[in-house]
């Protein structure tokens, strides 16, 4: 048995354990007989999804993969319904069953600590596997797998404490979101890292084929953007040189909401967005990770059967952290939409006249807001964002 196996099934991990309180308050290493100086975040040189391979470079290096499938059938035949089989390039595979016109829809996703609190960290992985189901209007996912490389330069005190409430943060996401961590894979490797696997068998109606985008509709986004300038300015606090950068802008105060309200943002499944995309009618919809807002949101407007493009007029961001950005020297170009984001919101296209109340009906059940960032026009699928976008600060919540 694996090490991450051991520590998944060992008694302190068990889910109801009346441990939660003490998990969800903030990371303390010295609680843990830790350095006070520990970070998780140094264990990668890269951070989340900014991970990513570039889409361009992504793009010839999958153009095998592309072509072996698209010689496949696009479609299967069930019942005089057409089941069509979605894969390369899009959030998730949708692969028909040769069993009674179900389908399996698959996910995988892996990452860096992009936060330094392990918990958290676990569960923003999580709801980041989920996201790529999310986006299809999946709501329910039958299983996953965690997939876990354990740094080796971690020493083994580190190890036993960090790992461990990783998985659990994990296993807990995946609890929130009705489903169970059954297996996975754990390695060693110089670069830790977090993601996994989700699946879920169902029937056509349950998803939603991300192609529909007609002329007149409008561009929703369920979470803020800026979480990766947000994680950076936080480790910033620590770093002078970098500090004195952007402390004409924002304080330490302001860093630090920033940071947990991008961390809160991260961790937050997008299983409520996903729910509502049956009941007003989405046309397709993608989340947004590591190419950014604009990354996507092409791909996105790639995939419509119809001539369309994506304008894009507002931009939610964190607040205090469009200005962060500016103040780099637009190193992480938020508003150009190249940053990339983890687990971030989804991007839906909506009919018009079912957008206002989609936004009404999410910040009622979650608390939390969406908004109205842009149009679907005539044009050749392609997405851009306008020369002055409206930057709406989205503060932290209380």
């Amino acid at each position: 048995m694996s090490y991450a196996a051991d520590v998944l099934n060992s008694a302190h991990l068990e889910l109801h354990g009346g441990g939660d309180a003490e998990l969800r308050r903030p990371f303390d290493p010295t609680a843990h007989d830790l350095d006070a100086s520990f970070r998780l975040t140094r264990f990668a040189d890269l951070k989340g999804r900014g991970c990513k391979v570039p889409q361009e470079v992504l793009t010839k290096l999958v153009s095998a993969l592309q072509q072996d499938y698209s010689a496949q059938d696009q479609e299967t035949q069930f019942m005089n319904v057409a089941i069509p089989r979605i894969g390369i390039g899009l959030d998730c595979s949708v692969i028909p069953l040769r069993h009674g016109g179900l389908c399996l829809v698959q996910t995988t996703d892996f990452f860096y600590p992009i936060v330094d609190d392990p918990y958290m960290m676990g569960k923003i992985a999580c709801a980041n596997v989920l996201s790529d189901l999310y986006a299809m209007g999946v709501t329910d996912c039958d299983n996953m797998l965690m997939l876990l490389a354990v740094s080796t330069k971690m020493t083994e005190k580190e190890r036993d404490v960090v790992i461990p409430l990783i998985m659990r943060g994990f296993k807990d996401s995946a609890l929130d979101a009705g489903t169970t961590v059954t297996g996975g894979q754990s390695v060693v490797n110089p670069w830790c890292t977090i993601g996994g696997v989700a699946s879920t068998i169902c029937q056509p109606n349950e998803y939603i084929v991300p192609d529909n985008a007609v002329v007149g509709d409008v561009l929703v986004l369920t979470k803020p953007l800026g979480t990766q300038v947000a994680v950076n300015a936080h480790q910033w606090i620590d770093q002078p040189e970098r500090w004195n950068r952007i402390k004409l802008v924002v304080s330490e105060e302001d860093v630090r909401k920033a940071y947990h309200r991008a961390m809160n943002s991260m961790s937050r499944l997008n299983r409520t967005a996903a729910r509502l995309m049956h009941k007003y009618n989405a046309h397709g919809a993608t989340d947004i990770t590591g190419f950014g807002l604009l990354g996507h949101a092409q791909t996105l407007a790639n995939h419509q059967k119809k001539d369309v493009s994506f304008v894009i007029h507002n931009l939610p961001v964190i607040a205090k952290m469009a200005a962060v950005a500016k103040a780099c020297g637009n190193m992480f170009q938020l508003l150009q939409g190249h940053s990339a984001e983890t687990s971030g919101g989804l991007l839906i296209c909506l009919p018009r006249e079912q957008a206002a109340a989609y936004c009404k009906d999410i910040e009622k059940q979650e608390g939390y807001q969406a908004w109205i960032i842009g149009i679907v026009e005539k044009g050749n699928k392609t997405a851009r964002i306008i020369d002055k976008p409206r930057v709406i600060e989205v503060p932290a919540k209380d």
